[in-house]
């Protein structure tokens, strides 16, 4: 089978590089293409057996399966552009949160699905949200499982929950990791240790959190339970967390849900008029 990536930034590069280092494919079977055609080389100079194409065309003429990994308000013009070379038999995955494959389905023939991705997914950890089409067929929903397996944990959502699902999957690791480098920075400025020594402490402490939790060890609760001793030092930081945190969460999501509110306007504004 082969694998056609159509953009190569982000996250596109992170698919490429989890999926052939997870084993689910072989650089000799993807085939990859970018507006800024530099930016695929520089992955083919990393897996040389790649082929890299000019043109999304090119791509979904070679391809069995093909990832449109490019902003929302491009997706519209590249699905024209690739829709001749798309016959039945294929597949197509759209990675992006405001398109729908109801609406992929009004242009092309072919299976499709979403799969949204994770940062995560490129340590081959944290989880893929995946949504199939309505005419997305059981054969390919099986190679899409077996594919995504490689390289997360793919976890199925309705489209009501889209944006929320994403926030926590795709936009957590950024949420937290700006949290973590906050906790660091105060770390240095209230205290005598360094950046470096506390960025490796902050680092493997997160990692060995993680780690607790997926083993089933403690959940959230429980942990912070075992952590807090009645008067002690932990205690008093997480009643300044309390107090001072408010309803910041709830304000990420609310911008988060205005944002993807405003996407999925624009992007309806496309379909709506083929």
């Amino acid at each position: 089978m082969n694998i056609g990536i159509i953009g190569t930034g982000n996250m596109g590069r992170m698919l490429v590089e989890a999926l052939i280092e997870g084993k689910a494919i072989s650089p000799a079977s993807m085939i990859i293409t970018n507006r800024t055609k530099s930016k695929a080389l520089l992955l083919k100079d990393r897996y040389r057996d790649i082929k890299v194409k000019s043109t999304p065309r090119e791509v979904a003429l070679e391809s069995d399966l093909v990832f449109v990994c490019v902003k929302p308000l491009d997706v519209y013009k590249i699905l024209d552009e690739m829709k001749l070379h798309l016959s039945p038999e294929k597949c197509l995955i759209s990675i992006t949160s405001p398109i729908s494959t109801s609406q992929i389905e009004k242009k092309i023939l072919c299976s499709t699905a979403r799969v949204i991705p994770s940062i995560t997914n490129r340590a081959l950890a944290g989880v893929s949200l995946i949504t199939y089409g309505e005419n997305c067929s059981d054969v390919w929903k099986a190679k899409i499982e077996e594919l995504i397996t490689k390289i997360s944990v793919p976890v199925h959502i309705d489209e009501s929950i889209t944006r929320a699902a994403s926030d926590i999957v795709s936009c957590g690791p950024a949420f937290f990791s700006y949290l973590l480098q906050s906790f660091i920075k105060a770390a240095v400025k209230e205290t005598e240790i360094d950046e470096k020594k506390a960025t490796i402490m902050a680092s493997e402490m997160i990692v060995g959190l993680g780690e607790l939790l997926k083993q089933g060890h403690y959940t959230l609760a429980t942990l912070q339970e075992k952590v807090c001793v009645k008067g002690g030092i932990t205690g008093e930081g997480i009643k300044v967390l309390d107090n001072e945190l408010g309803d910041v969460f709830e304000h990420i999501f609310q911008a988060t849900q205005a944002k993807f509110k405003e996407d999925l306007d624009k992007v309806e504004s496309q379909f709506s008029n083929y």
